[in-house]
């Protein structure tokens, strides 16, 4: 009755309760621990990061049970309202009990990083797509593979794995690519890091979030150890000299380590370093104050209401965080950096530039569409993805006087 009362005084402001379903080895214990739960931390990482589970008990009493490791927990998030959202698996590989206040704390991480994907092997390909390297690597882990149109068919001319996990060649194929390398509830995907679209290269879900939205964010702006570009070496195989392939183009330049086998490997590796270099340049932290279970790393986002520069392009989805707490309920927070347009061309950057160009996503069809100024032999484009026509125009009229100024 005293509920009841309250929810009807309430009325329109009547806010969603936050829910949870948690399963031990298939047994469902969520009501049982419901009086205990401190904390619930759940991280959504990005790449082949494990995903990890942190629970906080109290026990109080004495009587909680400390679960062995190997134990397989199974989570579900989200509102009364709303439904829960299937957040995965993840295996008990460390507990922890301390005292007093006596505290149970569990930490798990994600099913999917099998011990197969740790162990060191030896191997190499040469002239081979990297779809057939991927379904290899895929099979002998237990994996389905899914992999990015765009990605299967790109040939690689040689490639060794000398005393290397396989989970550590996903993560450099995925570098040199510019891809997205990470196993999902037994898949192994591999896509372009542009954000926004699945492995089928079917678009996902564009979020729009508002200043209401948040309840906290921070926005940080630099330059990034002020490289003007990256620049890798390869072999001709005719010649012991070595070359050198330069995406981005000025004094400074970022050498990679690694030496290739040819100036297509290298220049695709030189510009995968470049795009990161030029994502980081903006990132944004995104506190959510009512958590949105079903999102997920890879997506992209418009602000709205934040910060005219935060609101004028598009962002990238990395890890995302969920938080479930006694005190202050379901939040999440977002890692997010500024989204890049999809790259056209493998070409190196010229010295001079003709005009420039920016790229928009067009809020009706989601794809990308142009704003140039200048003539457009070799322009300069544009590190980011803008919001809309508007910011774009803003953004290439603001480059284009700066050129039309600077001494010929």
């Amino acid at each position: 009755m005293v509920r009841d009362a309250g929810k009807r005084l309430l009325g329109d402001n009547n806010y969603p309760a936050a829910i949870y379903r948690l399963t031990v080895d298939g047994a469902d214990i969520a009501q049982l621990i419901s009086p205990r739960l401190i904390s619930l931390n759940l991280t959504d990482n990005r790449g082949m990061d494990a995903d990890t589970l942190d629970i906080s008990l109290s026990d109080h009493d004495g009587l909680l049970s400390i679960p062995p490791t190997g134990a397989v927990l199974h989570v579900w998030l989200g509102w009364a309202d709303t439904g829960l959202v299937d957040k995965g698996t993840y295996t008990v590989d460390e507990t922890e009990h301390s005292g007093a206040p006596d505290v149970l704390n569990i930490r798990a991480r994600s099913a999917d990083l099998r011990k197969g994907l740790k162990t060191k092997r030896e191997g190499s390909w040469s002239n081979e797509s990297l779809g057939v390297i991927l379904w290899a690597i895929a099979k002998r882990n237990g994996l389905v593979p899914q992999i990015a149109p765009a990605m299967n068919a790109i040939l690689v001319h040689h490639l060794d794995q000398a005393n290397e996990s396989d989970a550590n060649l996903l993560t450099r194929l995925g570098e040199e690519h510019d891809a997205v390398a990470t196993i999902k509830a037994g898949r192994l995907l591999f896509m372009p890091r542009s954000g926004g679209k699945a492995s089928s290269g079917a678009a996902l879900e564009h979020i729009t979030l508002t200043r209401a939205d948040g309840d906290g964010h921070r926005y940080l702006q630099a330059n990034r150890d002020s490289y003007d570009g990256v620049r890798a070496y390869y072999y001709d195989i005719n010649s012991a000299k070595k070359q050198e392939a330069i995406a981005g183009g000025g004094d400074n330049l970022k050498d990679l380590r690694n030496s290739y086998s040819d100036r297509e490997s290298a220049l695709r590796a030189a510009r995968a370093e470049w795009q990161r270099i030029q994502r980081g340049t903006a990132t944004l932290s995104y506190n959510l104050g009512k958590a949105r279970p079903e999102l997920i790393p890879e997506l992209t986002y418009t602000l709205v209401g934040v910060k005219p520069e935060i609101d004028a392009i598009i962002w990238h989805g990395g890890n995302v965080q969920h938080s479930l707490t006694a005190d202050a309920g379901y939040t999440m927070s977002l890692e997010l950096e500024s989204q890049l347009p999809e790259a056209e061309d493998l070409g190196e950057t010229p010295t001079k530039y003709s005009g420039i160009l920016a790229y928009y996503r067009d809020d009706k069809t989601g794809s990308q569409k142009a704003v140039t100024a200048g003539e457009q032999t070799t322009p300069k484009r544009l590190t980011h993805l803008y919001a809309s026509k508007a910011s774009a125009q803003r953004a290439v009229d603001r480059e284009w006087g700066k050129m039309q100024e600077a001494p010929q």
